[in-house]
């Protein structure tokens, strides 16, 4: 695995800044020295990951140009997109934000020259909807997927897609099993999804990959050097 060395800290941008991943990917970053953007639509939320130790900017994913979030994005070392429209949310959303704000941040890397991108997507994205799934919960499948679809589409990204199983607020236990598809179901706790993101943006031979993963018998570092 690559090592981090905490004399050359990296600027990390951050979709979903507020969110729970987000928020435990911040901590662990900030920790060794690096550089967290938190990319927020809340103005509210500005207190809050600034304590984390993040630089909030506040930007409205749904509402925003390309050019908008290109110039937040300029001069990052990497693009992580943990946003979701989140529980209560409807069908609607579920695109404009799952679909709609993923696709804009990878198009803005692009644009401001960010090539490393992880994008957390989500356990049944790619796959077949099973029957009977109600409305809402399909169109965030389906949303995942289309943004799956579009960051594969994008030769400049050194791409790497995460898919979490059932997250939980448990606390980390620092092992997982990580994998290529496909993956029997199971639960992760958030944290251990951020300390596994923090290790993906630390290992280049990551790129171009699609990944799934729920706790398992495996340290984060060792899961990961072993793909």
């Amino acid at each position: 695995m690559a090592e981090h060395s905490n004399s050359t800290p990296r600027r990390i941008v951050i979709a979903g800044g507020h969110g729970k991943i987000a928020r435990h990917l911040t901590k662990l970053l900030t920790a060794r020295g690096d550089r967290a953007v938190a990319l927020i639509r809340n103005p509210d939320h500005e207190h809050a990951v600034a304590a984390l130790g993040a630089e909030p900017v506040v930007i409205d994913l749904e509402n925003s140009t390309v050019d908008d979030v290109a110039k937040v994005l300029l001069g990052a070392d990497a693009a992580v997109f943990a946003a979701g429209a989140g529980p209560g949310s409807g069908a609607e959303r579920k695109d404009t934000v799952d679909r709609g704000a993923a696709v804009l941040l990878a198009e803005a890397a692009e644009k401001a020259g960010v090539r490393r991108f992880v994008q957390v997507s989500s356990f049944g994205a790619g796959e077949p909807i099973p029957e009977g799934t109600d409305d809402v919960f399909a169109a965030y499948l389906a949303a995942k997927t289309s943004a799956e679809e579009d960051l594969r589409a994008r030769t400049y990204l050194d791409w790497t897609i995460l898919r979490p199983g059932g997250l939980t607020d448990d606390e980390p236990t620092g092992h997982v099993t990580l994998a290529a598809p496909p993956l029997e179901r199971g639960t992760v706790p958030r944290a251990d999804v951020a300390a596994v993101v923090v290790a993906l943006l630390d290992d280049p031979s990551t790129a171009r990959k699609t990944l799934m993963l729920t706790s398992g018998p495996t340290p984060v570092e060792d899961a990961v050097a072993a793909l």
